[in-house]
């Protein structure tokens, strides 16, 4: 699955800023549930990332429970701090 991929998926398009607000919000709720229910770790990485990106990721300690999960979601939040995307 590719990021176009979950994007159609959640918003319908692969371009965020054609996405109403309501539009948006019914596309994270989607993507909340979709990491809900995922079980592949790198598709659970992948629409964490996302769902972090627009600032609606879970903590940390309840989406990965393996601490090497933890880690790479610390680096990519610190690589978006230092990128100046937080």
């Amino acid at each position: 699955m590719t990021i176009d991929d979950i994007l159609h998926r959640a918003f319908g398009t692969t371009d965020l800023a054609a996405v109403t607000p309501s539009g948006l919000e019914a596309g994270v709720e989607r993507l909340t549930v979709d990491f809900g229910l995922a079980t592949d770790r790198e598709q659970r990485f992948a629409l964490w990332s996302l769902l972090y990106t627009l600032g609606s990721a879970p903590d940390l300690d309840v989406a990965f429970p393996d601490p090497a999960d933890r880690d790479a979601a610390r680096n990519l939040m610190d690589l978006m701090a230092a990128a100046g995307g937080d």
